[in-house]
């Protein structure tokens, strides 16, 4: 089952993000700020995260960045911005993805699927993924839960 993690602080919309994805069998958890998302997100196991950028705490672009630091996971990021810059900007710095609101749940849930369908298939160049951990066999490191570990080349070359 995919997990998805929902970054929202708009209670209504928060819900039916919610219950939209777990109509379709997903397992979504919910965030109400940058600073509770970023929480979230350090626990890992995330195969794709909703990110809204009107935040309380951390903007969505700082989060976004926080993502991007440490992970590849999937973001579409779903916002009342429209300004055609902004948007961009985002997809430059990491965004997969990015939903104007109001958005129709059927647009969402054909962009959750693309982006699931896509990373899974492309996967991560040089890394060999097992549930929640992962070996990239280019920048010697090993992955829990998307949290690096750094391996000594001894320690790499017996796991590799």
């Amino acid at each position: 089952m995919n997990r998805i993690l929902i970054i929202e602080d708009n209670n209504e919309i928060n819900d039916l993000l919610s219950e939209m994805l777990g109509a379709e069998g997903y397992e979504a958890d919910r965030a109400y700020s940058g600073t509770e998302a970023l929480l979230y997100f350090e626990k890992g196991g995330y195969d794709l995260v909703l990110l809204d950028l009107m935040l309380p705490g951390i903007s969505g672009e700082e989060v976004l960045k926080m993502i991007r630091a440490k992970s590849d996971t999937p973001v579409i990021v779903i916002s009342a911005k429209t300004e055609i810059d902004g948007k961009v900007e985002l997809l430059k710095n990491g965004a997969d993805d990015y939903i104007t609101k109001p958005f129709d749940v059927r647009e969402v849930l054909a962009r959750v699927e693309l982006q699931l369908n896509r990373h899974r298939k492309t996967g991560h160049k040089g890394r060999i993924v097992m549930e929640e951990l992962a070996l990239d066999e280019e920048g010697h490191m090993f992955y829990v839960n998307d949290h690096p570990i750094a391996l000594t080349k001894q320690e790499f070359s017996i796991i590799g």
